[in-house]
């Protein structure tokens, strides 16, 4: 047994390291505690039997928006100056008082008033809605008119918008058959899918947009009032007091007590027109007497279109500070549950329709894709850093414990994310990504050094002690460069408003990932590398080998074969029988066969991180993506090691002409700030006859400036087209330009849907006049993909000819002369479908060129030979 020496500690770094090493079982015990933590708080959507979660809430996007409530207030029929004047202007002013208002926004529209109170940031949420509603209730007598009642919009923001549908009719196989009328679908949008959707946990309001509220409508004849001697306050009189139920008191019979009331709700038209307004002669005048009374629409201030169809739908609004991708998830389960109870007819084919309701947005699919982003960066992070280090250091032990670790440091984030409350979004889990180079390059620095330690050191000093003094040799080195990379974000961090919400995440993770990657390196490192790292004994043959590692290397490698496939789990298997037959080899073909099996490991694992990243597209083939990272890998790593083999003698020369080697980063910084700022900008302290010279200003063109941007652009599968018409264009016009506008984008092939809004939903979150019209694009996945976005891959025949349909029905090969549309050449079966293939190829379903008739550079062609996908 290896004597245990007592290891001389100088400062903090090197007892934290000497603790680790010497009570390695309080290290494994945090480890398994941090991996379980990190598991429940992950925001990632892991279903672990036994296992509670309480995840980070994931959103696509952070939430930029001001701390702000709504006051929203309706006053139908009235106009914006008559809004403005009686119910915005005493409101805003009224609400300025309240402590912790920053300012107060309004407008002023057709029939509603929509007020902003922005209260400062440092004020809670839930604390600005109480002292609004606080405010609202004791207003002074007289500041609104007597039938305005102000309400507070819900407790969202507009970026909780996360889930969008519409009522359809479909049959059973879920094909669109319609015959239902939009007042009927919207009743039941109003009457029973909004309140279902609203008692899903965390939704905060489901609001209903398109098709038309049924309303009673009385249109008064005048001359027949006027022949009755009836005023129109008399009709609005009798309407009302017809609508009521009366009660009184309650009586006796048989020591039983009944209640007596009279019953006069309004069930029908006929009630209304039984009501009676006035008696005059004793002859009662009823209103059916003076008006005429029917079912109409009421005033609508917006309308759904799908495809070209008017739609009747719903938006549903996450509560603020609830986790989106586990609303939508309840938001969905809803549905499910009342999806069967949902009304149905049968139409005059025979054919049962069913009310469906049919996402048109769904955020989840983005925010899936957020998270799949941090899966993709973490799992190439984790190829790539086994790839190089087995090629820089040809160290299979050290790459495979560099790489196991990070996930180790990701779940540390993830805990400190959960501890400060950072949501997870697509900036907050890139500072993740970005980090976890330097987090690789903690562990790479401290097991290349401990190597070299084990290469120098005798064999008969201890292990412990070469691991320690590699550790803490490099461990100071390594806070110091660590506290120096967070310390440079506290700028970040002092940023407030728009600006601090969009960046603070990303200084939150990236800080997190850092400190996590130094606790990891320096205490669970050594940690591990003491047991693993064995230094080459020559009496080693003479000693019993443990071999359990290397039986778990053939059993995974005979799983790998019959699962997954068989040269990978031959590999492995291979791999442990050298480990446990090794030793009998010569030592020269011993050591040939190690650098061939850590080549070998290279290759594997080059060809893992070419399927899975695939940088030239899956349409070019599992192979050249192969060649491409490796010439791509192997190429840098070339580059690397011949600077580092020429780095003194370039460095000799630099120091010998330092005025030569200045000039160039001095041109380099000059063309940056040329690119970045514009040549414009750079040439402004020229005279004005210079600047409009040819060169000059042939420069300008050519360096014309980076444009800024606030938001990063996101490609989530969707558009949202917000063109606008006149602001007097009646609801009738824009919807006529709304309908036309959804035809004709369904007809580009790479579109799925299109489904467009104009005017405003019923919500204070959404003011939007007639003339504003929002369109929800989704377009198709590049390629076939299953329901969890994985890929699908299909039969690739070269005999086989995969078939277009023209325009007008005639099937035509897709080689016909056309070869900027070929997708290749699939099998199908009789039907004419793909037939799935886990080796084939994926199905493209994007253009590739677009057709020369949809774009503007290229000659045009005649509408006969326009293709689109059957």
């Amino acid at each position: 047994m290896e004597k245990q020496p007592r290891l001389e500690a100088k400062n903090l770094t090197d007892k934290i390291i000497r603790f680790c090493l010497e009570q390695k079982l309080v290290v494994f015990l945090m480890v398994f505690l941090i991996l379980g933590w990190g598991l429940v708080v992950a925001p990632f959507d892991w279903k672990i039997e036994g296992l509670p979660r309480d995840p980070v809430p994931v959103d696509a996007i952070p939430d930029i928006g001001e701390n702000q409530q709504i006051v929203f207030t309706q006053w139908m029929g009235r106009s914006p100056q008559d809004m403005e004047d009686q119910v915005t202007y005493p409101l805003t002013v009224a609400l300025l008082g309240i402590p912790g208002v920053k300012t107060v926004r309004s407008y002023s529209m057709f029939g509603f008033s929509t007020i902003y109170v922005i209260f400062n940031e440092d004020v809670e949420f839930y604390w600005s809605r109480s002292r609004l509603l606080e405010k609202l209730n004791s207003l002074p007598p007289g500041t609104l008119p007597q039938e305005v009642q102000p309400t507070l919009g819900p407790d969202a923001t507009a970026l909780g918008q996360v889930f969008w549908y519409t009522l359809e009719g479909r049959d059973e196989d879920g094909n669109p058959v319609g015959g239902w009328d939009l007042d009927e679908l919207r009743s039941i949008q109003d009457w029973y899918v909004r309140y279902a959707l609203l008692g899903a946990d965390g939704v905060s309001e489901t609001a209903s947009v398109g098709g038309f509220v049924k309303e009673y409508q009385i249109d008064v004849d005048p001359d027949a009032m006027r022949a009755a001697g009836v005023a129109l306050e008399d009709v609005f009189a009798a309407v009302k007091q017809s609508n009521l139920d009366v009660g009184a008191r309650t009586i006796e019979i048989n020591s039983v007590e009944y209640l007596i009331r009279g019953i006069g709700f309004v069930k029908n038209l006929g009630d209304i027109e039984e009501a009676v307004i006035k008696v005059s002669n004793n002859v009662p005048i009823r209103v059916k007497d003076v008006a005429k009374v029917s079912l109409g629409p009421a005033l609508r201030r917006g309308v759904l279109d799908k495809g070209g169809a008017e739609a009747v739908g719903g938006v549903v609004v996450v509560r603020y500070g609830e986790n989106p991708l586990q609303v939508i998830k309840n938001v969905k389960a809803k549905i499910a549950d009342i999806s069967p109870g949902l009304p149905s007819k049968v139409l005059p084919d025979g054919t049962v329709s069913k009310v469906t309701i049919v996402p048109f947005y769904d955020r989840s699919g983005l925010i899936n894709e957020t998270l799949g982003t941090l899966d993709t960066a973490l799992t190439e992070e984790i190829l790539i850093t086994i790839i190089v280090v087995l090629i820089a250091v040809m160290h299979l032990r050290s790459s495979l414990l560099i790489s196991s670790l990070l996930p180790l440091a990701v779940m540390m984030v993830f805990i400190g994310m959960k501890t400060f409350k950072v949501d997870a979004n697509i900036v907050a889990l890139s500072g993740i990504a970005i980090a976890i180079g330097t987090m690789v390059d903690m562990g790479i620095i401290i097991c290349e050094n401990i190597i070299n330690k084990f290469e120098n050191a005798s064999l008969d000093e201890s292990r412990l002690k070469v691991i320690y003094e590699g550790a803490s040799e490099v461990g100071s080195a390594i806070m110091t460069a660590v506290a120096t990379t967070i310390v440079s974000f506290l700028p970040v961090f002092a940023m407030e408003g728009p600006e601090g919400k969009l960046f603070k995440p990303l200084a939150y993770t990236k800080s997190f990932a850092l400190i996590a990657s130094i606790i990891v390196a320096l205490t669970v490192l050594p940690a591990i590398a003491h047991l693993i790292y064995r230094r080459k004994d020559p009496n080693a043959k003479k000693r019993l080998p443990n071999h359990l590692v290397d039986i778990l290397y053939i059993g995974v490698g005979l799983a790998i074969c019959i699962l997954v496939k068989w040269w990978v789990g031959l590999f492995l298997i291979v791999l442990g029988l050298h480990r446990i037959f090794g030793h009998h080899l010569p030592p020269r073909c011993e050591i040939i066969f190690s650098k061939l099996e850590n080549w070998g490991v290279i290759a594997l694992v080059t060809i893992f991180l070419a399927s899975h990243w695939l940088p030239l597209g899956p349409e070019k083939g599992d192979m050249r993506n192969v060649l491409f990272v490796s010439m791509l890998i192997g190429g840098l790593m070339l580059f690397f090691q011949l600077f580092q083999r020429w780095y003194p003698n370039m460095l000799h020369w630099v120091l010998d002409h330092k005025l030569a080697f200045l000039s160039l980063p001095s041109a380099i910084i000059l063309l940056g700030g040329t690119i970045w700022f514009g040549a414009g900008a750079m040439t402004s302290w020229l005279p004005d006859s210079v600047r409009a010279s040819g060169p000059v200003g042939g420069l300008m063109n050519v360096f014309p400036g980076l444009g800024k941007e606030f938001m990063p652009p996101l490609d989530e599968g969707s558009f949202l087209y917000m063109p606008t018409t006149m602001p007097h264009a009646s609801i009738g016009e824009v919807q006529d330009v709304l309908s036309k506008q959804d035809m004709s984008i369904r007809t580009i092939p790479e579109v799925d849907e299109a489904a467009g809004k104009l005017g405003r939903a019923e919500t204070p979150l959404d003011p939007a006049p007639v003339s504003m019209i929002e369109t929800v694009i989704n377009y198709k996945p590049e390629y076939i993909i299953d329901e969890s976005g994985e890929r699908l891959r299909f039969r690739f025949d070269e005999d086989q000819k995969d078939y277009f349909r023209s325009v007008d029905g005639t099937p035509l090969p897709a080689g016909d002369g056309l070869p900027y549309i070929v997708r290749g050449y699939y099998a199908r079966d009789e039907a004419g479908k793909l037939i799935p293939d886990p080796e084939g190829k994926p199905f493209r379903q994007w253009r590739t060129p677009l057709d020369p008739d949809l774009n503007p550079g290229s000659a045009p062609r005649s509408a006969a030979r326009r293709w689109t996908r059957t």
